[in-house]
């Protein structure tokens, strides 16, 4: 079920591993006091020290929680197809991926940052790692902001207030990109359509004689999205293509 921990992606997963961890360090560990209108913003490292357990435990459970799916995406068999599987034939929705040298069921695309294809077996854990991975952003992004602490110069503001600005500004850009990333994704599957298919339909054999808006796989909104996320197992798309008692969609 797992490839080699020690592949090619070990140092992009350790540095994923790295990154998450330091700015999780830096969020507990700096000041993170807020005054406003003379009303005191108590935030992490305010309510670790005073006994307030609840919601450090909790972000700390949420960020190992998206580590522990980042891996899972990462080192899970996306729908490789063995030779003995389909006896040569590919099946339809499935494509040759140039980096993994496999053929994956229902690709989607191959994902760099967690060096693996995003395929039938995995794609709905890459989406519940996107929404897991947005939700740590978006608290740690408003952990970083009510950090930021008055200094009456600027000098002396970005000297005390520098680490923190430039872990706004990663965690924002981060934010930003798995927002769209986590949008386009629940988009095309609200569609049944994948990434490859949705960007290269007009050299996709199955697909190139359909008309702009026309998708064979759609079933529904609802339809579509119930059998992404609720309904196991492998899906022989050429019955959902070849629908019983009509011609080639």
């Amino acid at each position: 079920m797992f490839k080699n921990v020690f592949g090619s992606g070990f140092l992009v997963r350790t540095a994923h591993v790295i990154l998450t961890w330091v700015i999780t360090l830096i969020l507990f560990l700096h000041d993170t006091v807020c005054v406003c209108v003379c009303v005191r913003v108590v935030e992490l490292r305010q309510q670790e020290e005073t006994g307030q357990l609840v919601q450090p435990v909790f972000f700390v459970l949420l960020v190992l929680l998206s580590v522990l799916l980042y891996f899972a995406v990462s080192l899970m068999d996306p729908g490789f197809i063995l030779s003995d599987d389909s006896d040569l034939h590919q099946p339809m929705r499935s494509k040759h991926c140039q980096t993994c040298q496999h053929c994956v069921r229902r690709y989607d695309h191959h994902c760099p940052w967690i060096e693996n294809c995003v395929g039938e077996r995995n794609h709905r854990w890459f989406v519940l790692y996107l929404a897991v991975q947005l939700l740590v952003l978006l608290w740690g992004l408003h952990i970083a902001w009510t950090g930021f602490r008055y200094a009456p110069s600027w000098q002396l503001w970005l000297r005390t207030n520098g680490m923190l600005l430039t872990v706004v500004v990663l965690v924002a850009l981060l934010s930003l990109i798995v927002l769209l990333l986590l949008g386009s994704h629940l988009y095309l599957v609200s569609l049944n359509t994948t990434t490859w298919e949705f960007m290269s339909r007009h050299r996709i054999s199955y697909l190139k004689h359909c008309g702009a808006d026309e998708n064979p796989f759609d079933r529904g909104t609802f339809n579509n999205l119930w059998g992404f996320f609720c309904v196991w197992g492998t899906v022989v798309w050429e019955q959902v293509y070849f629908r019983e008692g009509s011609d080639q969609v």
